[in-house]
């Protein structure tokens, strides 16, 4: 009985070698590779919570420096963040931070730096969003209409796009187009469904150009009518 038993092991040791000379080299890899993923993993997620606590200590020393005033302070502060740190949502909301207090302390030429550098290099598409708005307002201020209106242009995520139309509206009023600033307010009036206080003040500029906003809110209620099953 003995014997039969070991004859057994024997032939399932011969059959274990077979499979392991055949295969074994590919499962050796392939565990390499799965290992290696989850390290490389771990690590990856390693590094990003380091990079966010260090953008993070930056971003508060931006937050001082905003609150205390000081503007070289400021701006060295930026810088580090934006040239270590751009990647992360922590250099966009230093560039805000900054341009806002640039604005606030009389420095327009570094608020519209800061503003641009966010919408350019920013990676989220809403804080890049609030920066073309914000840099298209500075620009409008200064008549600089056709650089605000190429901050304007191209794609909005859908709860800017109303904004960036009243601010086209606003440009085309300035330079006296005005069909063109009524379209514009029109597809503002048509985006600002649910927020009223806004809409209002859209539906007073559009009316002071003739325009219907009765006629404005049509195509969007025959646009939900025809989404409807």
């Amino acid at each position: 009985m003995a014997k039969h038993l070991d004859l057994e092991e024997q032939e399932q040791l011969d059959q274990l070698k077979h499979f392991w000379n055949a295969y074994g080299n590919l499962i050796t890899w392939l565990l390499i590779a799965v290992f290696g993923s989850i390290a490389a993993w771990n690590g990856w997620q390693y590094w990003q919570r380091q990079q966010g606590l260090r953008a993070s200590a930056l971003y508060e020393e931006v937050e001082r420096a905003a609150q205390a005033g000081d503007l070289a302070r400021l701006q060295r502060g930026f810088d580090d963040v934006k040239d270590k740190f751009g990647g992360t949502l922590y250099a966009a909301q230093a560039g805000l931070l900054a341009a806002e207090t640039f604005f606030d302390k009389g420095n327009a030429d570094a608020s519209k730096a800061a503003l641009g550098w966010v919408a350019a290099e920013s990676g989220n598409a809403g804080y890049q969003a609030v920066a073309r708005l914000r840099l298209a307002g500075l620009l409008t201020e200064a008549k600089a209409y056709d650089q605000a209106l190429q901050q304007l242009a191209g794609e909005f995520p859908n709860e800017f796009a109303p904004l960036a139309a009243d601010r086209r509206g606003d440009i085309y009023n300035l330079q006296g187009k005005k069909a063109e600033a009524r379209a514009e307010y029109a597809r503002a009036y048509q985006g600002l469904e649910g927020r009223a206080e806004y809409r209002r003040l859209v539906e007073v500029k559009l009316a002071s150009l003739g325009g219907d906003p009765k006629a404005a809110e049509a195509p969007a209620a025959a646009a939900s009518g025809t989404a409807k099953p």
